[in-house]
């Protein structure tokens, strides 16, 4: 057979395949358009808006869904921790709303100061090496409400903004966006998200409910109650044994500064990117209130 006779027998083949293939992409095509999922431009443009990190810390699997969640309910704005305030304007801005000032960004603060030579052992834990298995057992350290410093915390972390020192969680301010993990990874609910109003915080570092005595059998440098904070300021107030700061209100004064100073353990302390170091506590506190 001829390369003419070849020709003739194949060309016929060859455009049915042709005449098949541009049917099926024109029928493909208008397919694509008529079952295309129409995507709100808004969402794309409160994507772009958000810092797209995907932390979790709005509570949706990652920037994208929350930008999704965001457009259809408004409500929902201010949840971005890392993004804080501006990214919260920009939403709002958007999608044609007006907010109020959303506040000022929530960290994390441990309230524990304690590290190894502060606490008081009563056996040595030898159990997996996690804060969740260790919390379940009543003699991992004598302080039930202090660190157990196997770093739950640092594990939920996806921005290495956590680390353990001295069997005390720390957090690094430089690097912490605020999404949250840390303090939902913490058995002990020991680490609080709180509105850093200034770059560094004020804060009672130290979560004992025992009285006085109790809490500084166990811990060298854990709130024992007496009170003297109360008495200089009443952005502390004391509950169950222990001293509390209002966040919401709370502005450095004279008052605070002299706070922390009469502080028999040093447990209030500064917390923050510049924050200084915490000064040790007195060799002799004073009493603690029953």
């Amino acid at each position: 057979m001829n390369y003419l006779e070849l020709w003739n027998s194949a060309w016929p083949a060859g455009a049915i395949m042709l005449s098949l293939g541009t049917g099926f992409a024109v029928v493909l095509l208008i397919a694509s358009e008529k079952l295309k999922v129409k995507v709100d431009p808004k969402i794309e443009q409160i994507h772009q808006a958000l810092p797209k990190i995907d932390c979790g810390g709005c509570g949706f699997a990652g920037c994208s869904s929350y930008a999704k969640a965001v457009a259809e309910k408004p409500n929902l704005i201010g949840r971005c921790a890392p993004g804080g305030a501006e990214t919260a304007k920009k939403i709002a801005e958007i999608l044609s709303l007006q907010i109020s000032d959303s506040g000022a960004p929530k960290r994390p603060i441990v309230h524990c100061r304690a590290h190894t030579n502060d606490k008081t052992h009563y056996a040595t834990y030898s159990g997996i090496p996690t804060c969740i298995s260790a919390n379940a057992l009543p003699n991992a350290q004598a302080c039930k409400f202090g660190c157990l410093g196997f770093g739950d915390c640092v594990s939920a972390c996806k921005f290495d903004a956590l680390s353990i020192v001295d069997d005390l969680a720390t957090v690094d301010y430089e690097k912490c966006t605020g999404c949250g993990a840390c303090s939902k990874a913490c058995p002990r609910n020991l680490i609080e998200m709180v509105p850093f109003s200034k770059e560094n915080m004020l804060t009672v570092a130290c979560s004992s409910k025992e009285n006085g005595k109790t809490t500084r059998s166990m811990c060298k440098v854990g709130c024992i109650g007496c009170g003297l904070c109360a008495k200089q300021t009443d952005l502390f107030k004391i509950e169950d044994n222990l001293a509390r700061l209002d966040y919401e209100k709370y502005k450095p004064t004279e008052q605070t500064e002299t706070a922390m100073d009469k502080c028999p353990t040093g447990v209030i302390i500064f917390v923050g990117k510049s924050a200084p170091a915490p000064r040790q506590p007195a060799e002799k506190p004073a009493t603690a209130t029953a």
